[in-house]
């Protein structure tokens, strides 16, 4: 499918991997609909963008509302650009590490769980369904009469958790399994579904990690023996958009890390 003339949904997108997929996207003549909380790094990134090709809406994915207002937005911002939607690119999430038992045996909050599942594993879904709605209505396109693609962000902690990741790793873990069943249910709808499941890469999440910490999970990577720059990821992103025979998996991305138990 071609990024040309269509608009992708990017929740996340004003800052890290989902802002480098925005500027992917609008470099190769697509529109981004920035989806964020942050609206003054949302304004920036608009800014960074060719004329036009860029609108951010105020998006909290721990409430469906708020995440139906802005889908709502996207949509009225098509109308008016003729740019049909293309696809769906979650990429919001948080991390939030926590042993299920602590150092004196007590057990983790599940309020804090239920935070982290929620925002990368609900967040994730709600939006896509809601995405999907109309993207499912848009007219097919080349050979293949394809309408999209769902590109969702899962982590490699989805098949290594560290110690400390229960909650995130579940979260991560689910968006890898349901990938392929995605792909199924879309595919009479000529809409493809792929998952992304980084490493470690530069981004808001891991530049509060210490510097052992950061240095050890370098260690541990094969090659290149360095964090990911988000342009990679993106890169891979646009691959995805652009090759319809890539559908119903998760790829990983990770300069070979297997993560260890802690660092």
């Amino acid at each position: 499918m071609k990024i040309e003339g269509r608009t992708f949904v990017v929740s996340g997108g004003a800052s890290g991997l989902g802002q480098a997929a925005v500027e992917e996207i609008c470099r190769n003549g697509g529109n981004a609909a920035i989806l964020d909380l942050n609206e003054e790094l949302g304004a920036e990134v608009v800014k960074k963008l060719p004329k036009g090709a860029g609108r951010f809406f105020v998006c909290d994915v721990l409430e469906t509302e708020s995440i139906a207002a802005a889908v709502k937005g996207v949509v009225e911002w098509i109308e008016k650009t003729g740019k049909p939607m293309g696809g769906i690119i979650p990429a919001a999430g948080v991390g939030n590490p926590a042993t299920i038992l602590d150092r004196n045996g007590g057990a983790f909050s599940l309020d804090s769980f239920d935070f982290v599942v929620n925002i990368n594993l609900r967040g994730t879904v709600d939006l896509v369904r809601q995405c999907l709605v109309h993207l499912a209505k848009t007219e097919p396109t080349g050979n293949d009469q394809e309408r999209g693609v769902v590109i969702m962000v899962a982590s490699v902690a989805a098949f290594e958790g560290q110690k400390g990741q229960v909650a995130y790793a579940a979260s991560k873990g689910a968006v890898a399994s349901i990938t392929l069943p995605m792909a199924r249910d879309l595919a009479r709808y000529g809409i493809r579904c792929m998952t992304i499941a980084p490493g470690i890469f530069e981004s808001r999440m891991t530049a509060v990690l210490p510097k052992k910490v950061s240095e050890g999970l370098a260690a541990a990577m094969e090659f290149p023996r360095r964090a990911g720059n988000p342009a990679e990821f993106a890169q891979l992103v646009r691959q995805v958009i652009e090759n319809s025979m890539l559908n119903g998996t998760v790829i990983r991305l990770d300069g070979g890390l297997r993560m260890p138990s802690k660092i």
